[in-house]
């Protein structure tokens, strides 16, 4: 995936990009700034942050990866935005050696929760980051996806592991975490943050083949239209493949 405006990334993008969006759209509007400070937590090579600094937003991104961290500089300069995104070394667990508390009208919490030691101080950092009105864009694996996938690869016996499993893993070797849309939900309401939506994302796109999506006309348009009219629905998010939560401090919400 290069960045939520492409077509094929759009698959994998699109929801949380829409929900995202309109999020950011209200901050400006009750900020009266043009310019929001983002936060991205985990963001790579900028696949959220160098679409965002696009629409005007100086976005900084906390990484470990020298080589994304490499790879969102070439992407920001090709784009245009190398003035409105920084990328700086460093995770979730020591976020505040290299970012400062209450800076942010809206972090980014991307594919973090499913690697850190602890999911909880994760959410608590970032909530940390947020000035007193902003929003925490909260997207991770979600379980049911997982335990899918297994079972129609024929995996099974790691698809029932999966399932029971604490942790949402299939095995010894499995180092990703998994949620279901109530633990995430969990989280942020466990931090004080308000929950503004909650959506199932990837729900049918990584089980239809991808030929069929690039060689069947309208296909691809269809199935995008398809993942957003399932996306809300409770009933699709135990089974997508990733759940978006959109969670609001209480300041934000009554703006």
């Amino acid at each position: 995936m290069s960045d939520p405006m492409r077509p094929r990334a759009s698959l994998r993008t699109a929801v949380v990009w829409e929900v995202l969006q309109d999020a950011l759209d209200r901050r400006v509007k009750a900020t009266g700034r043009e310019s929001l400070d983002v936060l991205d937590t985990g963001g790579g090579s900028g696949n959220f942050a160098v679409p965002l600094a696009r629409l005007g937003h100086r976005v900084t991104v906390v990484d470990p990866s020298p080589n994304a961290l490499f790879a969102l500089e070439r992407r920001a300069a090709e784009a245009g935005v190398a003035d409105r995104v920084r990328g700086v070394q460093g995770d979730a667990h020591g976020l505040f050696d290299v970012v400062e508390r209450d800076g942010y009208d809206a972090v980014l919490c991307h594919g973090v929760l499913e690697y850190v030691d602890d999911p909880a101080e994760g959410v608590r950092n970032a909530v940390a980051a947020l000035r007193s009105e902003g929003v925490l864009s909260l997207l991770a694996a979600g379980l049911g996806g997982a335990v899918l996938a297994r079972a129609l690869a024929g995996h099974f016996t790691e698809a029932r592991q999966a399932l029971q499993d604490p942790e949402g893993r299939w095995g010894a070797g499995d180092p990703m975490r998994r949620f279901t849309a109530e633990q995430l939900t969990a989280l942020v309401e466990g931090v004080g943050l308000k929950v503004g939506a909650v959506h199932g994302v990837r729900v049918f796109a990584d089980l239809v083949p991808g030929v069929l999506v690039d060689t069947e006309p309208g296909a691809l348009d269809a199935l995008l239209k398809l993942e957003a009219a399932a996306a809300e629905l409770p009933a699709f998010h135990s089974v997508a493949t990733q759940l978006h939560v959109l969670g609001e401090t209480p300041g934000a919400g009554e703006a």
